[in-house]
């Protein structure tokens, strides 16, 4: 069999184009060797079709959330992949019409089609482990609960009724290993604009923490967690009220980019306090990796986009677009950010080269990391094409450059429970573009640059995705699924 190196203008039609089957089968095709005591279920979340029906969107974060399950078993590997059963999923196996507004694509009809009409939850954006069971995640609307065998949907969720006004938690929630807490955020544009933040208890149970009003509002997508703040950092991209009042433009369209507001770092204490802004020049970014209290700083880690905002948004909606153009990520850089009590910021530059979706052990979390690893960005479909691994103290970068390929955000897994940091593997789902199939890459997480000690082929592709999680629990996809 011969096969076509991808092109520019194909390479980004390829890596978003969907996948619309619902498959189980067990991986036959394994390149090298796989971890005996690498045991557990990976599960891995995205847009997996950008369409209703057969009426095509365009922006990357209004297709339906599609999850797929890696269920490792130390001597073989199952797949499985299930849609979201949102409303927007439901409505697009009736119809080809579109009749929910999206973050970048709009109803047809115009403004006074759109008016009044907040974007669709399609449940895309995040997976994590809750509760026994699993959340799939979006920015401005309810979790849905996911059976964690099946993938089957079990419904939405607003913790009885805690959650604020909007319903909104974060794609982003983090969590405490000290106490097993998670702990998240929402944002409220209406009755009046504020960011709400929670804590959930091992047992489930949501709790109410801060809310901070902020009239001037900036949209988020992340933040992170010490022993005594979650961290937010707050880049001035502000919602232009008249067009998001009148419909004229979608939503993202409708956040403008204000330098002369500055970033402000929001730091909002677990225990109730009084939260604290500390201003700061403009920044641009999405993701942010860690954060720990040293003394009486608060130093925060996260990829910092060098690019302006209309260039990131325009490269938001360039899905299902007949046009030889294609995506480029931006220029960006890893960096840390260390306020003092007094109100100084100190920048600092961990890597220069370019990546996003950065990862750390969690086991790390709100304390001082060595290593982060992250996609970098790179190869013909302007996405990222390597597994990058950042050392903090010596600042040195290695990476697994892996050609013409469509990479996701590498997940560390450790390989026992107190293994040192970095003594583990790395989790990626790979789109390798030249046989147009999709690969699970399992890399030492010491040695990168080695390549892949496992490469599991699936029979398909999985169109570019966001985020997912792991636990050791190994799935049973044949359980029944529990009665609503």
């Amino acid at each position: 069999m011969t096969h076509t190196r991808p092109t520019v203008e194909t390479a980004y039609r390829q890596v978003t184009a969907p996948l619309l089957d619902e498959l189980d089968y067990r991986i036959e095709q394994i390149d090298g060797q796989l971890p005996k005591d690498l045991r557990g279920t990976l599960y891995r979340i995205g847009p997996g079709k950008h369409q209703v029906g057969r009426s095509l969107l365009h922006n990357v974060f209004d297709g339906d959330g599609m999850i797929s399950q890696f269920v490792l078993d130390g001597t073989s590997i199952r797949f499985r992949n299930r849609y979201v059963r949102t409303r927007h999923f439901q409505h697009g196996q009736r119809s080809d019409r579109i009749r929910y507004r999206g973050v970048g694509d709009q109803i047809t009809g115009g403004p006074l089609a759109n008016i009044g009409r907040l974007p669709e939850n399609v449940a895309n954006t995040n997976i994590v482990n809750y509760d026994g069971g699993l959340l799939a995640l979006w920015e401005l609307g309810n979790p849905y609960r996911i059976d964690p065998d099946t993938l089957d949907t079990l419904g939405p969720t607003d913790f009885d009724g805690r959650l604020g006004f909007l319903g909104a938690f974060s794609a982003h929630p983090k969590r405490d290993p000290d106490t097993g807490d998670m702990y998240n955020f929402g944002l409220d544009l209406l009755p009046t604009p504020r960011i709400r933040t929670y804590r959930v208890d091992r047992s489930g149970r949501l709790h109410r923490l801060a809310t901070v009003p902020m009239l001037d509002l900036p949209w988020n997508h992340d933040f992170a967690l010490t022993s005594r703040y979650l961290v937010f950092v707050l880049d001035p991209i502000l919602p232009n009220i008249a067009k998001i009042a009148l419909a004229t433009h979608s939503f993202i369209e409708s956040l403008d980019f204000k330098p002369a507001k500055g970033t402000r770092f929001l730091l909002v204490p677990k225990d109730g306090g009084r939260a604290r802004i500390v201003e700061h020049e403009a920044l641009l970014h999405v993701h942010v990796t860690n954060a720990y209290d040293d003394g009486g700083d608060v130093v925060v880690e996260l990829v910092r986009l060098d690019t302006e905002w209309t260039d990131f948004r325009r490269m938001t909606g360039m899905v299902n677009l007949d046009t030889p153009s294609t995506p480029q990520f931006p220029d960006s850089r890893l960096m840390q950010y260390r306020i003092t009590p007094g109100g100084t910021v100190i920048e600092r530059e961990l890597a220069d080269r370019s990546g996003e979706f950065p990862q750390y052990d969690w086991r790390r979390g709100t304390r001082e990391h060595r290593y982060s690893y992250l996609a970098g960005a790179g190869g013909p479909a302007g996405v990222f094409n390597a597994v990058l691994k950042v050392d903090h103290h010596t600042s040195t970068v290695t990476s697994c450059e892996l050609g013409d390929s469509s990479v996701g955000e590498p997940l560390f897994i450790p390989r026992t429970p107190d293994a040192a940091e970095d003594d583990g593997w790395l989790l990626a789902l790979n789109h390798q573009l030249t046989e147009n199939r999709s690969q699970l890459l399992i890399l030492d997480a010491r040695d990168p640059e080695h390549g892949p000690l496992a490469t599991a082929w699936l029979d398909h592709h999985i169109p570019w995705g966001f985020h997912g999680t792991f636990t050791h629990r190994i799935a049973q996809p044949d359980t029944a699924t529990p009665a609503l």
